[in-house]
């Protein structure tokens, strides 16, 4: 396996993923957080402003110089939302050494730009940069706002948000324009320094390394001496289903000037039997994820009900979420046809045939994740914040077992939680 863990302080861990695939080295930090109101948009604002500059490279114009010179190094950042953690990102990418005309400490460059930018940002009298800040609430509040431009996007949120309901994962990751109008650049740098004594810090290093002291360049890097060992605050994503009280579902009709209806379905399980995350990624797949599914085949193609139609497995919530884009007029009759599916679904009404071409898809899935950089990273830190590692190889054999008595046995444990409709 090309995966190697080492912990750095408590809490503090570094990932290396050795491979000689690609041409690139790709670095990524990541601070993970439990997701709450208070800080949800906190986190949001602080990803952007954080990337504005540091105390070394003051700007973000000046940060593109630096890059610019390192063979155009490139970086990125973000926030996610995973399971019931906020996730703020950072990847700088760089050309591997290997390929480079003369030899140059690139990975040292990039590894130290990347922690000058996470750890060492630019503070004037014991706050952030007030235009900077402010430029990125403007920002944000643009992104807050737009949510509703893209429809689709929009009613899958929406349904998430009601499914989820006062718990965490129901916030939305962006966070809230009232609470964005609270934070000045004083609060969100306290707020920060907080963060950085809790959060859980993971590193990850994607490249070829062969001969190379990277481990050693990390651990005696000034920014990562500076901090301190945690118990980190972060939430286990359970690779074991919570028992829910299976109750009256949720049924949300929303209205606006649209010209298609989006209809989401929240389905949870309450499987207890081993491995049920690996059957449900195979129901999954019979159900909605391809175009031999039964979403696909029997509410778009064989009754022309939808534009599009499939579901979404939602690994850390042991959820999935059916998406349909149809004409408005025809939600009855769309609902009840994807209602069958679930049914037949649980009466064990689909082949082997159908359990073969699902296993294939989610195997190409799988093993297309060692094809990307970033995928890779992806998968690994998904293993780090699950109660169970399981590498890729391991993967692929867990959904190969997967038989149509457990297929069944996982089906009859779904119920559907939640129906939101957009209409006009």
């Amino acid at each position: 396996m090309n995966y190697v863990k080492t912990e750095i302080k408590q809490g503090i861990n570094l990932h290396n993923i050795n491979t000689n695939k690609f041409k690139t080295n790709l670095f990524a930090t990541f601070l993970a957080t439990p997701l709450t109101r208070e800080n949800v948009t906190k986190n949001a604002l602080l990803a952007a402003v954080l990337r504005r500059g540091t105390k070394k490279i003051k700007s973000q114009d000046l940060i593109s110089k630096k890059l610019e010179e390192m063979y155009g190094a490139s970086f990125d950042c973000g926030i996610e939302k995973t399971g019931d953690n906020q996730v703020i990102k950072f990847y700088l990418e760089t050309i591997n050494e290997n390929f480079l005309p003369e030899k140059e400490e690139l990975d040292k460059k990039s590894i130290e730009i990347l922690f000058d930018i996470v750890f060492n940002p630019l503070i004037e009298n014991e706050q952030f940069n007030e235009d900077y800040v402010e430029s990125e609430k403007k920002k944000l509040k643009q992104i807050i706002d737009g949510k509703i431009d893209n429809k689709r996007a929009y009613s899958f949120e929406r349904c998430i948000e009601e499914m989820f309901k006062n718990e965490p994962y129901g916030l939305y990751k962006f966070g809230y324009i009232e609470d964005l109008d609270l934070i000045t650049p004083k609060s969100l740098y306290k707020y920060y320094c907080e963060l950085l004594q809790k959060c859980k810090i993971d590193i990850f290093l994607s490249g070829d390394f062969e001969g190379k002291n990277i481990n050693e360049i990390i651990k005696n890097n000034c920014e990562i001496n500076k901090l301190t060992e945690r118990k980190p605050e972060y939430i286990v994503n359970m690779e074991k289903t919570e028992i829910q009280e299976v109750k009256k579902t949720k049924i949300i009709e929303e209205k606006m000037q649209v010209g298609q209806g989006n209809l989401v379905i929240g389905l949870s399980s309450n499987s207890q039997i081993e491995n049920s995350k690996f059957i449900m990624s195979v129901y999954n797949a019979i159900l909605g994820g391809g175009a031999n599914s039964k979403l696909f085949q029997n509410v778009r193609e064989k009754n022309s009900l939808a534009y599009t139609a499939g579901s979404t497995f939602k690994r850390q919530k042991n959820t999935i979420f059916i998406r349909c884009g149809i004409e408005i007029s025809n939600y009855d009759k769309a609902l009840e046809t994807i209602k069958k599916q679930i049914e037949d679904m649980r009466n064990g009404k689909f082949t082997e045939e159908d359990i073969e071409n699902s296993k294939k898809l989610i195997i190409s899935s799988i093993k297309g994740i060692s094809a990307e950089q970033d995928s890779e990273i992806t998968y690994y830190y998904g293993q780090e914040l699950s109660d169970t590692f399981t590498n890729i190889e391991e993967y692929v054999k867990k959904i190969e077992k997967v038989t149509k008595k457990e297929l069944v046995e996982v089906a009859r444990d779904m119920w559907i939680n939640t129906i939101y409709f957009l209409r006009d």
